[in-house]
């Protein structure tokens, strides 16, 4: 029985949503918002706590059952139905950082670009097609739960001599660089307020490269992520 192979890339860029190709932070901001004109302020409240403990629990974000957990008591409000529209149809292709796209199409000739995404199933996928992520990433997206326990899964499915991880929180940079090793390179972008919060705290290891925002790798070349990638497929 032949078993397909499938050949090594020689350079990976995985690159993080949240924070990283768009603002996430103005999404909350915004869905805050929605929530303090339809209900008040001690409501907004309330999910953000429901919000906060969720997250806490699980790892990773989950706008909607926190909604679905908000609706006690709120079973006959009129607006209680149409925040499901607001969450699902939010205009995230309104939301990328400036020249994200324009960063992807460059990192496209230097390597492959795949997103590698924390959150759940529904929700998430849908975020990045409707930023246009999807199509311009070619459909190379994972969503995991906890992508720093999942590198083995995604070395499976995109193998390559060499990947650079490019991502909003130098905590979870640290925790893939102890994994992988010298086989990462690992690229900080301070956006968002991960960054700032990290931005006072000592992470071990460092990043490889600090930048002020995505479209900033426009200026990088090959050699600035890591010197022999060209002939490290062969090496």
């Amino acid at each position: 029985m032949l078993i397909d192979t499938v050949a090594p890339e020689p350079l990976v860029f995985l690159l993080d949503v949240d924070d990283t190709l768009l603002d996430n932070d103005r999404f909350a901001a915004d869905l805050g918002a929605e929530l303090e004109r339809n209900f008040g302020a001690a409501e907004r409240d309330r999910y953000w706590a429901i919000y906060a403990e969720l997250r806490d629990e699980r790892g990773y974000a989950d706008y909607l059952d926190a909604l679905q957990r908000f609706r006690r008591g709120l079973d006959n409000h009129p607006a209680l139905l149409a925040m499901s529209g607001f969450v699902l149809d939010y205009p995230f292709e309104l939301r990328l950082f400036p020249e994200a796209l324009e960063t992807v199409a460059h990192l496209r000739t230097l390597g492959r670009p795949v997103i590698l995404s924390d959150g759940d199933v529904v929700f998430q996928p849908r975020k990045i097609r409707r930023a246009g992520l999807w199509q311009a990433l070619q459909g190379d997206v994972l969503v995991y739960l906890h992508k720093q326990h999942m590198l083995d899964a995604m070395q499976a499915r995109y193998p390559a001599a060499h990947y650079v991880m490019v991502d909003d929180k130098p905590d979870l940079l640290a925790a893939m660089k102890r994994q992988l090793g010298a086989r990462l390179t690992t690229v900080w972008v301070r956006q968002g307020h991960y960054a700032a919060t990290a931005a006072e705290q000592r992470i071990e290891p460092a990043p490889d490269l600090a930048i002020p925002h995505i479209r900033a790798l426009q200026q990088r070349k090959l050699e600035d992520f890591l010197p022999d990638a060209a002939n490290a497929a062969t090496a």
